[in-house]
């Protein structure tokens, strides 16, 4: 028997990705009334093929979070200058850059075509320069906020751990750099990061070398993986900061509510991203 929920909510999400697209000039005219200031940085890295959700993630922030020092969006290279333009108008506190701004100074020489050709490298290389001059908190297009944002606040007043990271609900990783069992454990996500202060991302060079083949989708999760936990990361609360599938194929997202920081709509269910934006 066909799975009417899930084929519904699914044409629902996508017909709304649509409509919200064709106004996002409209939505300029329409200002977020703003939660109140927020002493981070923000960091997004994306492209042309996410700018609705990019635009809604940025407005979702603003409204249930506050307005942070910055909120810079890093171009993967593929946004047009309407884009780009449509992204600095959203708000006072959003600026946009380009990924060849954001190499890290300390990148050995050998990762360095990584960082600066491959898509998930560029990514990897915003997150090895952050934090910059405050805490820095690094955050996907396809993340959503919530009412619950506002304990974001709390997060930046008292570190107790270098870096926070987003706890992810299974492994999903370059299973060539893994060297345990155990360093498989405590899965990180790249989707939402805090940074209190730079990491030592010696290890993660180190298997990066020892690789000696093509990096794939997943080489920068892992290296992040291994950078957060060499460290002392720690994890978001993951009942509050969510990562999960297994309401994929039911109607209803069984996370969104008033209590929720984050839901990070990885693309399994990613229609859900659009069937709670009005929430």
């Amino acid at each position: 028997m066909p799975n009417y929920g899930y084929h519904l909510a699914r044409v629902q999400g996508s017909a709304t990705r649509r409509g919200y697209a064709a106004m996002l000039p409209t939505l300029l005219r329409r200002p977020v009334e703003v939660a109140g200031d927020l002493p981070l940085d923000v960091y997004a890295y994306s492209g042309e093929a996410a700018l609705p959700e990019q635009v809604a993630s940025i407005r979702s922030f603003l409204k249930n979070a506050g307005r942070p020092s910055t909120f810079t969006v890093v171009s993967d290279g593929t946004y047009s200058q309407r884009s780009l333009e449509l992204l600095r108008r959203l708000d006072r506190s959003v600026a946009v850059s380009d990924a060849a701004d954001w190499i890290p100074d300390n990148a050995p020489v050998d990762v360095l075509p990584y960082l600066r050709e491959h898509p998930t490298g560029k990514q990897l290389a915003v997150i090895m320069s952050l934090p910059v001059d405050r805490p820095a908190f690094y955050v996907d297009s396809d993340v959503l906020f919530f009412p619950g944002a506002t304990n974001l606040r709390a997060l930046t007043e008292i570190p107790d751990a270098p870096a926070l990271y987003l706890a992810d609900c299974q492994l999903s990783g370059d299973e060539r750099l893994f060297r345990s069992d155990a360093e498989r454990d405590h899965p990180v996500n790249t989707g939402v990061l805090l940074l209190f202060q730079k990491l030592d991302w010696s290890l993660a060079f180190e298997r990066f070398r020892e690789l000696n083949a093509a990096p794939t989708f997943f080489t920068n999760q892992t290296m992040t993986h291994l950078a957060m936990h060499a460290n002392g990361a720690r994890p978001f609360d993951p009942r509050t900061f969510v990562l999960q599938l297994d309401d994929q194929f039911i109607y209803r997202d069984s996370y969104a509510g008033a209590d929720l920081v984050l839901r990070h709509y990885v693309n399994p269910v990613r229609h859900k991203f659009w069937t709670d934006l009005w929430r």
